[in-house]
């Protein structure tokens, strides 16, 4: 508690660090504010009690930081842009412009960055006529005239777009990823609510089950500290070399290999995905024809948050995602060049091509404990659900996931900036 007391203090007296802060926190009030702005015309007590009787729509209200129970004028959320994200990602792997693109520096980023946007625009409107479809057969929008319904859409892809500009603005101006900062914003403003039921539900179950909750709790937060600070460190000698008339003696360093090197990434990919069926399914079970309306059912029945192929398609979804974002993030080509280059070699291993092939063995090896980990925590929740009967747990663990993940990668980024503004201590 004292170090954490202490931390606090560094950062409100560093004058940019201060200010990251600050301003981070004052985009969370503003993104706050926008979630209790509802979009006219919607029977919001009506819109209460649907949530109440769907587990799937509850789930997704998480997601949303509570914008989208309150229908405002976020409702979407981030859930257009994530998806945009994650087909350019996939794009990127398949077509070799995009890849080429992506090596371009700050350039090849900002292009793609831009596609992502473009590609943005027809997902959320995809969306909001969808959701717009689901309100009207449950009765809680009334029939709009053409201008009404294009100004509903238009309302809707705008406060998504609000929302990607103040991620943007985080990730510029404040602290760390703006987009995993603003998902955890508004997990955590949920919390009182989702905590408020978990206890209404606890009060009436057995002391076991009581201990069980507690117990879960502490293992997942502690599990999850575990595994982000894990690091599989790989040894790396530098022989002596001579340059001009100087001579650099020889140096050992390590290649840091974390055990979940893709961070929250695929967890939230993999939410995005999940929960599309069931959305899909609440769009189309109301059409006439009864061939696609039995299908739609089918959908929601299969795909149920509770239900034994959601977790299933949850856990092996982690697991994919993990993967692909891993080989993104981590070149074990371009790590052994650069070794290489700088006349460096792991132990027992040939530079070049060797290397490279042993990397790609360990990163495999880590991957696949840290995936399998980030897949079982994911459907952790939805077992203990079945064995103590409390269904709040299902929409409290992936939650508990992103919020802890996020905020040791925030503290990170707030360390990182703390040592570089007394590293001049290091060199006196």
């Amino acid at each position: 508690m004292k170090e954490i007391t202490e931390k606090i203090r560094l950062i409100f007296r560093d004058p940019q660090l201060k200010r990251k802060t600050l301003f981070t926190l004052f985009i969370f009030l503003v993104f706050r504010i926008f979630a209790f702005l509802p979009i006219p015309a919607i029977d919001l007590p009506r819109l209460k009690e649907l949530f109440g009787q769907n587990q799937f729509l509850s789930l997704l209200d998480i997601f949303s930081g509570g914008t989208l129970i309150n229908f405002s004028v976020m409702a979407l959320g981030l859930n257009p842009y994530i998806n945009a994200s994650i087909i350019i990602q996939l794009l990127t792997a398949i077509i070799p412009q995009l890849e080429q693109l992506s090596k371009e520096g700050e350039y090849g980023r900002h292009k793609i960055n831009q596609y992502t946007r473009f590609l943005t625009v027809p997902l959320t409107v995809v969306q909001a006529v969808g959701i717009f479809v689901l309100l009207k057969n449950q009765k809680i929008i009334g029939t709009l005239s053409p201008i009404e319904f294009f100004s509903f859409i238009f309302t809707m892809l705008a406060g998504t777009f609000i929302l990607v500009w103040f991620g943007e603005l985080i990730s510029e101006f404040g602290l760390g990823n703006g987009i995993s900062l603003l998902i955890f914003a508004g997990i955590v403003g949920r919390i009182p609510v989702v905590f408020g039921k978990t206890l209404a539900v606890v009060n009436q179950e057995l002391i076991f089950n009581i201990i069980i909750f507690v117990l879960l709790s502490v293992v997942v937060i502690g599990s999850i500290v575990f595994v982000n600070e894990a690091v599989r460190r790989i040894p790396v000698y530098y022989a002596k070399r001579i340059r001009g008339n100087r001579v650099y003696q020889g140096a050992s360093n390590y290649l840091p290999l974390k055990l979940n090197q893709a961070g929250v990434i695929p967890i939230i990919f993999a939410v995005s995905f999940v929960l599309f069926p069931q959305l899909l399914g609440n769009f189309l079970q109301y059409v006439k024809n009864p061939v696609i309306a039995k299908s739609a059912a089918f959908l929601i029945k299969v795909f149920n948050p509770s239900g034994f192929f959601y977790n299933f398609f949850y856990f092996i979804l982690v697991i994919g995602f993990t993967y692909f974002y891993t080989v993104v993030v981590f070149n074990p080509q371009k790590i052994s060049d650069e070794v290489q280059k700088h006349g460096g070699f792991i132990p027992g291993i040939r530079p070049g091509v060797a290397t490279k092939q042993y990397l790609e063995k360990i990163l495999y090896r880590i991957t696949s404990v840290g995936a399998i980990f980030l897949g079982v925590i994911a459907i952790l929740p939805a077992i203990v659900s079945k064995i103590t009967n409390m269904q709040d747990l299902v929409i409290g663990g992936t939650g508990i996931l992103i919020v802890v993940s996020v905020i040791l990668e925030t503290f990170k980024v707030i360390e990182a900036q703390l040592v570089m503004k007394s590293y001049d201590k290091f060199i006196k």
